[in-house]
């Protein structure tokens, strides 16, 4: 009890000191501040968050507008709801809000916050996005990887044959999380973990990674109390994952060291390769580091593994709450796809329903609804000034569910991209699943590229039920917020031979 209350008179002394300073600095720097609901003491608007804080802020900005002020501890958050105010952000004044918050995960995961999520904005954030792009994540490159998503999917389809004819159910929903971490495995690291002691405590490893990075850091939003994660265990979770993950990675490029590739102009080099290959371009004007190397592969799992088996999740979910959806998807599918046994990548070019329901997807569960990015120099904002360090979080699910922009918002319509020219690819602001500008997503040709050959397979060779005979549009479609927001219940479903 004695602690409690010592940390808490702490906190208020500190809180106090604080909120002078705000106060002289307010008072020489007059400026035109935007609306702000009020909150509590030293916490400010944290518990006007609640436990889905995309839907919570939504709620705040109908009451307050398109942009709201909100304190999350001591740290100015700027809530911007609408694509018109996105498009300010994003486009109109897209170099002032580059950055990032330094945070503790960051910092400690990342090395240093050296990866390319996580960096702050400049010359070395420019050179490891362009090399990311066009070395890494680039259409050919993603082409070049097409055998692995191949041999992967058929595997997963196969287990999922052999759970057919015992007439028993599958969770789908753990069953993509391992296929998209086979392929990112495949892709970055150039083999998958399963099997070896070794590669099951990578398995784990990375969950736990996962979580630590959704995990509440005090230092991250009350400056000078970093001290207390100490006390939550937060900081040494957080040390000991980072160490066993780094010794991992660097025995990853120890092997790739001393393998014995033959340079044959091969495309299909993992993304260790070409990073280790890079790293020996003496024309670079950045270093190139081991730590470097790790911090971009992590990036890789990151947004490879989270971002594709959400979108795949919230798909086949949407699907089978939809059911005349689902049926004129299988139609067109099993149409492209013909007598074969199988759907090949190929075919997927020939499906605008497909893409059209991937589309929809990513409207209605946008995998991260929160785009976060700060501030690095003031600007003025629709008449409100915003100055520098200030977080800004741009809720795309919001703005992907607002009916100034969308027809009946709340609906499953794949439809409604028919003739249309809207895309995910950050150049309209009312459809921004993957960001915009120059913090939006590179990886996106590669995750979209997963999800849309899953999901032809999964409703090609199969139908789906849910367990006890249960209605499928009665399907809990509750969410649950994390680094992706995915469905709150796993999808356990009955799969059915489409053949039968």
């Amino acid at each position: 009890m004695f602690n409690h209350l010592f940390t808490l008179s702490l906190l208020f002394f500190f809180s106090a000191f604080v909120l002078l300073k705000l106060c002289r600095v307010v008072s020489q720097h007059k400026t035109n501040l935007m609306p702000s609901p009020p909150g509590l003491p030293i916490i400010g608007n944290f518990l006007q968050l609640g436990k889905l804080p995309h839907q919570s802020l939504r709620d705040l900005s109908r009451k307050y507008g398109d942009l709201v002020m909100l304190h999350l501890g001591y740290i100015p958050t700027v809530i911007v709801s609408s694509a018109e105010m996105a498009r300010e952000i994003k486009k109109t004044h897209d170099v002032t809000f580059a950055g990032r918050p330094f945070t503790a995960a960051s910092r400690m995961l990342f090395y240093g916050g050296t990866d390319l999520a996580f960096s702050p904005y400049g010359e070395y954030w420019r050179q490891l996005r362009k090399i990311c792009v066009l070395e890494i994540l680039s259409l050919k490159r993603v082409q070049s990887f097409k055998g692995v998503r191949e041999e992967e999917v058929g595997l997963m389809m196969k287990n999922i044959s052999r759970a057919c004819s015992l007439g028993v159910p599958v969770d789908l929903s753990e069953m993509v999380v391992a296929l998209s971490n086979n392929i990112v495995c495949r892709c970055a690291l150039g083999k998958k973990m399963e099997g070896k002691d070794d590669d099951v405590k990578f398995g784990a490893l990375s969950k736990e990674f996962m979580k630590l990075l959704g995990s509440f850091s005090f230092g991250d939003f009350f400056p000078g109390f970093g001290w207390m994660d100490v006390f939550t265990g937060l900081t040494r979770k957080m040390k000991r994952v980072s160490k066993e993950l780094d010794a991992f990675l660097e025995q990853i490029i120890k092997e790739h060291h001393t393998q014995t590739k033959q340079d044959d102009g091969d495309d299909r080099h993992d993304f260790v390769d070409i990073l280790l290959r890079v790293q020996k371009d003496n024309t670079l004007d950045i270093t190139i580091t081991n730590n470097n190397i790790k911090a971009v592969i992590l990036d890789m799992f990151l947004a490879g593994i989270d971002t594709t088996s959400t979108t795949i999740e919230w798909a086949m979910a949407e699907l089978l709450k939809n059911p005349k959806e689902m049926k004129k998807a299988q139609e067109e599918v099993r149409r492209v796809v013909g007598e074969k046994s199988v759907v090949e990548e190929e075919d997927t070019q020939h499906m605008d329903y497909i893409k059209n329901i991937i589309k929809e997807t990513l409207r209605l569960h946008p995998p991260a609804p929160l785009l976060i990015n700060q501030s690095t120099a003031t600007a003025n904002v629709n008449g409100y000034d915003i100055l520098p360090n200030t977080r800004v979080f741009i809720n795309a699910w919001a703005i992907q569910r607002d009916p100034k922009s969308w027809d009946r918002p709340e609906e499953f319509i794949p439809e409604r991209f028919n003739n249309n020219a809207i895309d995910f690819r950050g150049q309209d602001y009312e459809f921004l699943p993957f960001g915009s500008g120059r913090r939006g997503c590179p990886g996106l040709t590669f995750g979209i590229a997963v999800v849309e050959f899953v999901v032809a397979n999964l409703i090609y060779s199969f139908n789906w039920e849910l367990p006890g005979g249960a209605n499928t549009v009665d399907l809990d479609m509750s969410e649950h917020f994390g680094i992706t927001t995915n469905k709150r219940l796993p999808l356990n479903l009955i799969p059915v031979s489409a053949s039968a």
